[in-house]
């Protein structure tokens, strides 16, 4: 029998009304993930024939966790370890809301456990090599000076910055000159703007002016005259990075870096040993396939391994990629032991 103090309401209503709830509390891209990942948990309330949420007991949560972590009992792959606790804890924020609002039993979140993780197990290894991104870096600049492709790779590389604050970038937020008082050469300006589509992960403490060299100062001065399409965006501002339809998404940004992190792009031998005229990531729908090819999270963690290689302080590369220093040191320094230890000595005084 439900508990009487509950009001009775279907899972797919409160998911939206945790949906609504959480516009003001998390960025649109973490939202975007979250409904994502409760989807599954809507799709096995109706498989079991939970309609009303107040129903849902701690045996229901067990048995959608062992569900889950097989491949939702439809016969597909059991999921990793570190996706399934993504999975899980978004749904046990989901029930603490569900708890607040006469749902469920308040206390039933804490029934649903977490997978514990070995060490780095929840940190992924993948990374674009400081060499590589230099690399690709250069190629662009003899072969594309100027494109969106290389804009996007330069502030991606040059600032550090997540792919939300480059796509949140205005006209109006870049100082090319070096200008601004607070600096002595070009910067950027990341703003958090949730109101109009462009939200900073941090939110108003992700806002922050971040320098730039002045060559890719002088790059993003040709892309503006000569190949940005002159647009607004769906709120009449005037965005950095465009396409013919107004600010370039999201998933534009991951399917770039896909394309020019393969070595093929640059002409390069396949180090995978694949016979070109029949692999499928040289299809631009497919490049992610390519084992070589490396996402905007991995650009973050080669600066980060670029910045650390050189002994920046890292106060400073906090700062300047808004992430604590847990943060960096657990999913973006890709330094290996070695290298960590050879720098250590090299503070420390002969023995």
């Amino acid at each position: 029998m439900p508990d009487p103090d509950l009001e009775p309401i279907s899972p797919v209503e409160a998911v939206e009304m945790y949906h609504d709830a959480m516009v003001d509390e998390l960025a649109e891209s973490t939202r975007k993930s979250n409904k994502h990942r409760l989807r599954a948990f809507i799709q096995f309330c109706d498989e079991e024939e939970i309609e009303n949420l107040n129903d849902l007991t701690g045996r229901d949560l067990y048995k959608y966790r062992i569900w889950r972590r097989e491949g939702n009992g439809d016969g597909r792959e059991p999921i990793k370890k570190v996706t399934l606790k993504g999975q899980l804890a978004t749904l046990r924020s989901f029930l603490k809301f569900a708890g607040e609002i006469d749902s469920v039993k308040p206390d039933l979140y804490e029934q649903l456990s977490l997978p514990a993780m070995k060490g780095g197990e929840d940190v992924s290894e993948s990374t674009l090599d400081p060499e590589r991104a230099l690399d690709i870096l250069e190629y662009l600049e003899k072969s594309q000076p100027g494109s969106r492709d290389h804009i996007i790779i330069a502030l991606l590389w040059e600032t550090g910055g997540r792919t939300g604050a480059i796509r949140g970038l205005d006209l109006q937020d870049l100082d090319l000159d070096g200008d601004h008082p607070r600096f002595s050469g070009p910067a950027v300006h990341f703003v958090h703007r949730p109101e109009t589509g462009t939200p900073l992960k941090n939110q108003k403490s992700g806002t922050r002016w971040n320098r730039i060299s002045e060559k890719t100062a002088a790059f993003i001065e040709d892309y503006i005259e000569f190949h940005r399409p002159d647009v607004t965006d769906d709120h009449g501002r005037d965005p950095l990075l465009t396409s013919e339809y107004g600010r370039v998404a999201g998933n534009t940004y991951r399917r770039t870096l896909y394309r020019v992190t393969r070595p093929c792009w640059r002409g390069e031998e396949c180090p995978h040993d694949r016979d070109l005229d029949e692999c499928e990531a040289t299809h631009l729908d497919h490049a992610s396939k390519c084992p070589s090819a490396r996402s905007p999270h991995d650009v973050r963690s080669g600066r980060v391994t670029y910045y650390r290689r050189e002994d920046v302080p890292r106060k400073i590369v906090q700062e300047r990629l808004n992430a604590s220093e847990d943060i960096l040191d657990r999913h973006y320094d890709r330094r290996s032991n070695r290298e960590q230890a050879e720098q250590r000595s090299d503070f420390l005084p002969d023995v």
